[in-house]
């Protein structure tokens, strides 16, 4: 080759490379993969929580992929009308769904003391005259959202495990509106405004950690078994590959992955209030199911 050539090669070259990085820097184009994430405090809170995460998949799955927000109570409707794939919700809408809709199970989220795990428990005042599950009758109960697996169904089951029929033996019980509830039943024991409350062991240890709460300030009459924390799940009809690789992008997550988000590097795991993703099997999931049969709760309720 000779040295004309070589300059035209050389120059054919640098006139091409911003083309090749604005390329390579673009993001996917086509019909978006739309993943549902449970609401658990507003949709607000959950399209900031999980921006980073969808954007993380997005760059490893190499397809667009976009948050919905989905309401607790609205999600199977809103799955078995195919208005997403992928989902992210508790571990009872997971029973549920795949009860119903024959989801599938891709990974677990963990976080808390109890990694891929979480627990409902019965809590009142540490200066409560209650000391058993028995002194409960005629008592006032708050309760987290009804299709919550440790802030409703847990405790529900406890109380009936121990003899006590929620709806005859409780003076009254209630479920807070709004937003934040589970944090509302906690500060409802809190500020005497009822008996007791059925609050999911984790978001005690939050809010304890946070320092919005004393562990001095409670006492704990019963603690729920283990049991998995929020899902992550796939509709049957969606594509097998790229569910393959969904489940593997969420269980390589480290602490130490990053996107760029306005500019900067943010680390999604820490957004997403997640320590990481773990690999459970169906019948990790069989202690729910008993629960909700025992309670008569989705999706085993009889009327």
């Amino acid at each position: 080759m000779n040295l004309l050539n070589l300059r035209l090669t050389f120059v054919s070259l640098l006139l091409l490379t911003p083309l090749l990085l604005v390329s390579c820097n673009q993001a996917p184009t086509g019909t978006p993969v739309k993943i549902g994430y449970m609401n658990c405090n507003s949709a607000a809170e959950t399209l900031q929580r999980f921006r980073p995460l969808t954007a993380y998949l997005q760059r490893e799955l190499g397809v667009p992929c976009e948050a919905v927000p989905v309401d607790t109570q609205d999600f199977e409707e809103r799955f078995a009308a195919a208005e997403f794939d992928f989902g992210h919700f508790n571990s009872l809408l997971y029973v549920i769904l795949k009860e119903n809709q024959d989801i599938e199970l891709l990974a677990t989220e963990m976080r808390g003391q109890y990694g891929s795990g979480t627990a409902g428990a019965i809590i009142v005042r540490s200066d409560s005259s209650i000391q058993s599950l028995d002194d409960l009758r005629g008592k006032r109960m708050l309760y987290g959202p009804q299709l919550a697996p440790t802030g409703y169904l847990a405790q529900y089951d406890l109380m009936l495990e121990a003899g006590l029929d929620p709806e005859r033996d409780l003076a009254y019980y209630a479920i807070p509106h709004g937003s934040f509830k589970h944090e509302k039943v906690i500060y409802g024991v809190y500020f005497g405004e009822y008996d007791v409350a059925a609050a999911p062991a984790l978001d005690l240890e939050l809010m304890i950690r946070d320092g919005k709460v004393s562990a001095d300030d409670f006492r704990v009459l019963a603690q729920s078994q283990v049991i998995p924390y929020c899902t992550f799940g796939a509709a049957k009809s969606a594509d097998r590959q790229l569910v393959d690789k969904f489940r593997r992008a969420l269980l390589d997550l480290t602490p130490e992955t990053t996107v760029e988000i306005d500019g900067e590097q943010v680390r999604v795991l820490k957004s997403a209030w997640i320590d990481g993703f773990e690999a459970l099997q169906d019948q990790n999931y069989d202690p729910i199911r008993a629960m909700a049969k025992r309670a008569n709760m989705p999706p085993y309720q009889e009327f």
